[in-house]
């Protein structure tokens, strides 16, 4: 087995909460009276150019809830939205403290739009985890699809088997598979630990 160069992160379910997921968006339904399957629908309309940059948070909103009047405004909106976004302790304490081995590169490869991810990022001072950002809003294209790995690869000149992928999601490891990264399926900080000393990565001396 090649020694590991790279370890690319996902955030959202790992060291994250999910910045909008699913459960984020009934809360705002139920916080804000909206009707669910007529935002659910303009949301999934909406996401891919959210997410991949082409629609900022502005022209999401516009379309998913703003396109009538509400006695709410788009800040308070916003301001909600934020606060969906909590840090996973354990596992963020743990990422920093393999990124201050200075062992591999590490970087976030995630699913985001930009608004949400830029916050996110000064929010948990991701800057001291992650030396590089390949996120879905800057890289124009979305996990699962194979280009935002290829991306990934190609900027940062790293063999795909040299590479590891974490993330909570199959589907997007299995993508990355078939590109012959190596990946770990994200459940808890133990199973994480335990996975990546396969590779010989043991922090702590465990």
């Amino acid at each position: 087995m090649p020694a590991i160069k790279a370890l690319f992160w996902d955030n959202g379910g790992v060291i994250l909460t999910n910045g909008w997921d699913r459960h984020s968006r009934r809360a705002a339904v139920e916080k804000f009276h909206l009707d669910w399957a007529d935002f659910e629908d303009r949301h999934e309309l909406m996401l891919d150019a959210f997410e991949t940059g082409r629609a900022t948070l502005d022209q999401y909103l516009h379309r998913t809830v703003f396109y009538r009047e509400h006695s709410f405004t788009p800040a308070d909106f916003k301001a909600f939205m934020f606060e969906q976004s909590q840090a996973c302790p354990e596992p963020l304490a743990f990422l920093g403290k393999i990124a201050r081995m200075r062992r591999f590169l590490v970087a976030s490869l995630n699913n985001e739009s930009r608004e949400i991810n830029e916050y996110r990022i000064e929010k948990f001072k991701l800057r001291d985890y992650f030396e590089a950002f390949f996120s879905s809003c800057y890289l124009g294209v979305r996990k699962p699809d194979p280009g935002i790995y290829g991306l990934a690869l190609k900027i940062t000149q790293q063999s795909p088997a040299e590479c590891i992928l974490i993330d909570d999601r199959g589907l997007n490891l299995e993508c990355a598979r078939e590109l012959g990264m190596q990946t770990i399926l994200f459940k808890d900080l133990v199973q994480l630990r335990a996975d990546l000393a396969h590779f010989d990565i043991l922090i702590d001396g465990k």
